[in-house]
C-alpha cells in the first residue's frame, strides 16, 4: 500500500474515530474535518459536548502502519479550539495578594528572600557605621533584638507607597491645608530612620490612626484658629442676623 493510500485511509475512518470517543463514554458532535500529521497519522476533529468545555474539540489521532489497513488509536485528548473558554492564564498567589486583602485569621507569611527584611543581627543604615556595633549590643541587653527587621529596601518602599498616598504631600486634602502635620500637636513621629518625614496622626477628627507624611495636613491642625466667638466653622464667620435690616420695597403701579 502507498504512503497516498495509507493516508486516504486514515482520512476516511471518520467512522471509526468516533467510535473510539464513544467506547469512552464521550458524545463526539460534528465532524471538523481530519488533518494528515505524518505518513502514517491522521488527526480527525469533532466538536466536544462537555460542561464547561465551550468551543473545545475532540482529537482523536489515528495511525497505521505502511503497507497495512488495520488501524490503531494513537492518541486522544480535548483541545482548545477558536474562541474556546479558557482559564486565565496562572498568576502567583504571591503576585496576586494585595494590601486589604488580609482579613482576621488569615495567615501571611514572608518569604525566606523578602528584600524587604534582614536578619536582625545585620545593620540597617539607621545609625552612623561608628555607633552600629554598640547600639546592637544595647538593643539585645533591654531586649529589643528581633529576627527580621526592615531592610533599606523595605523602608524606601514603605516610605514611597506613603508619601504617594491619600496621606502624602500631594494629596488634595494636603494642598489645601494651611499647616503641615509636622507642626501639629496631634502628631506623633515615628521611631528609627523614618522619624523626620512620617509620623502618625491622633486626632479623632483627621487622619485618625493613619501614617502621614510630615509635610501632609488638613484643616483640623491643632493650630487652626477658632472663629469669632468660638462657634460655627473655622473657615466661615458665624451669620448675624440680627443686624439684618428689614426693608419693605413698593413698587409704584
Amino acid at each position: 500500500m502507498s504512503v497516498v493510500a495509507q493516508t486516504d485511509l486514515l482520512e476516511q475512518a471518520e467512522q471509526f474515530a468516533r467510535s473510539v470517543l464513544v467506547s469512552e463514554g464521550e458524545i463526539p458532535g460534528e465532524h471538523l474535518g481530519a488533518r494528515a500529521e505524518s505518513d502514517s497519522a491522521v488527526a480527525h476533529y469533532f466538536t466536544a459536548q462537555v460542561p464547561g468545555y465551550r468551543g473545545w474539540q475532540w482529537c482523536v489521532v489515528l495511525a497505521g502502519a505502511p503497507g497495512s489497513s488495520e488501524i490503531t488509536v494513537s492518541e486522544v485528548v480535548l483541545l482548545p479550539g477558536d474562541g474556546a473558554l479558557l482559564a486565565p492564564e496562572w498568576v502567583p498567589w504571591s503576585d496576586r495578594i494585595a494590601s486589604g486583602d488580609l482579613g482576621p485569621g488569615d495567615l501571611l507569611a514572608s518569604p525566606p528572600d523578602d528584600p524587604r527584611l534582614v536578619p536582625g543581627y545585620i545593620d540597617t543604615l539607621d545609625v552612623d557605621p561608628i555607633d552600629r556595633d554598640q547600639v546592637g549590643q544595647v538593643a539585645g541587653e533591654i531586649g529589643l533584638g528581633r529576627d527580621r527587621l526592615l531592610s533599606y529596601e523595605g523602608r524606601a518602599e514603605a516610605a514611597q507607597r506613603w508619601h504617594d498616598g491619600e496621606y502624602g504631600p500631594d494629596s488634595a486634602m494636603a494642598r489645601a491645608a494651611r499647616f503641615n502635620c509636622a507642626a501639629c500637636g496631634y502628631y506623633l513621629p515615628l521611631a528609627g530612620a523614618l522619624h523626620g518625614a512620617f509620623g502618625v496622626c491622633a486626632n479623632e477628627y483627621a487622619a485618625d490612626g493613619h501614617v502621614v507624611a510630615a509635610d501632609y495636613g488638613c484643616g483640623a491642625h491643632a493650630d487652626t484658629p477658632m472663629p469669632p466667638g468660638g462657634q460655627g466653622s473655622p473657615a466661615y464667620d458665624a451669620y448675624d442676623d440680627g443686624a439684618v435690616e428689614v426693608v419693605t420695597v413698593v413698587r409704584e403701579a
